[in-house]
């Protein structure tokens, strides 16, 4: 083999395995741990976010629903996005909500995609067909011992979100005098500014699909939209003004017209101790 041939295999090898590494789908499960200072409860929590209708395990969508059920969670919060606006069918998304809302106390608010095209309404009566509920700018007292769970509609379904942001505020000043855990579950990270003034300890997102690509230490996303070029808020952990605030990388992949790449697919789990 000469040096040519020599130097244009080891390149192949190189992009071969590359690829294997980087456009790598398994469903990956990521945990969390949270102190919760106003009970001697241990609560788990498991997150789902933006899955866009997208395939986990053949019809019946066991590889992700397997591995909710192997957490044991005392509550599933669904983050938006669980139905796609574009290019996916219902049907994936009808699977999982209909077997968590059998076997889980279950919790939604919607994403962008689903106040797309004027379905608001529908997607949410479809959601409480199966037992779960919705959630559109309350609080769920003691939803868990010692934790109060507000969420509401995805910023796009409001005509003046300014107002939606001072109603969140009023809300949780309202509940403050239980001292209980306040949690908040929204769609979009990119307000974190905002939701970190309002008394929040911890706040549940998703939206951004981890920035799309990912340098693993260097980069931690390249694109999210809301935030642009480099987001600020692309996935993981973060802390501001005492409130906590954990992004899921969501588990959208086939929907998507760009790959993941160095970005796999994302199950949060939250202890909350």
């Amino acid at each position: 083999m000469n040096k040519k041939t020599l130097f244009f295999v080891l390149m192949a090898v190189f992009i071969l395995v590359f690829a294997v590494l980087a456009i790598d789908y398994r469903l990956n499960i990521v945990y969390y741990t949270i102190e919760n200072e106003h009970s001697e409860e241990q609560n788990r929590i498991v997150l789902i976010t933006d899955l866009h209708s997208c395939s986990y395990g053949g019809e019946d969508m066991s590889e992700l629903l397997d591995a909710v059920r192997a957490q044991n969670p005392d509550a599933v919060l669904l983050g938006g996005d669980i139905f796609d606006s574009r290019r996916m069918p219902e049907t994936n998304s009808k699977t999982v909500l209909k077997a968590l809302g059998k076997e889980f106390d279950c919790y939604y608010i919607s994403g962008n995609h689903e106040v797309r095209h004027e379905k608001l309404e529908y997607y949410k009566d479809l959601v409480r067909s199966y037992g779960i509920t919705v959630l559109e700018g309350e609080c769920i007292s003691d939803f868990l011992p010692g934790i109060d769970l507000y969420g509401f509609d995805d910023i796009t379904a409001y005509s003046n979100p300014i107002e939606q942001f001072t109603h969140l505020s009023e809300l949780v000043y309202e509940h403050r005098e239980s001292e209980n855990f306040a949690l908040l579950l929204t769609h979009n990270p990119a307000y974190f500014d905002t939701y970190s003034t309002m008394g929040y300890d911890l706040i549940l997102c998703g939206h951004v699909h981890g920035g799309q690509w990912r340098i693993p230490g260097i980069i931690n996303g390249i694109y999210a939209p809301s935030q642009g070029i480099f987001p600020k808020y692309a996935g993981g952990y973060y802390k501001e003004n005492e409130t906590e605030m954990i992004i899921s990388r969501g588990l959208a992949k086939e929907s998507s017209l760009i790959p993941r790449i160095f970005n796999r697919p994302e199950l949060v789990v939250i202890d909350i101790t």
